[in-house]
């Protein structure tokens, strides 16, 4: 449903300086859709569990299969996914492929999504 310009310029108590650091504040329609694909990343249970083992130490995908569980290949499929979001970062050492959170920000949003769960 398409809302009309008169629709669009009739708030019910929304006053125009509101309306006005609203516009000004937005995001342009390009980064929300990132920020949407950034986001979706988190929500799946075995990245988060990935990135919480890297919360603690840098490690080697074979390493983190025998933690979690799962398959090397499993954990390489989801490692590939939050290395191309940028979200973890990897050093060769010889033959071994060690990964790590790619910065403070992952730190700084997983704790703070944990905060969040936990207050509930």
């Amino acid at each position: 449903m398409e809302i009309t310009m008169e629709e669009k310029n009739s708030y019910l108590s929304a006053d125009p300086e509101t309306i006005r650091q609203i516009d000004e504040k937005m995001p342009p329609e390009e980064e929300l859709q990132d920020l949407a694909e950034f986001f979706k990343v988190f929500g799946d249970a075995t990245r988060l569990k990935i990135l919480s083992v890297l919360l603690c130490s840098e490690m080697c995908v074979y390493d983190i299969a025998m933690l979690l569980g799962m398959s090397q290949s499993a954990i390489s499929h989801q490692l590939r996914v939050l290395k191309q979001m940028d979200l973890v970062k990897n050093r060769r050492d010889g033959k071994t492929i060690f990964y790590a959170l790619a910065d403070d920000h992952i730190i700084t949003i997983l704790n703070q999504g944990l905060n969040h769960i936990e207050e509930g």
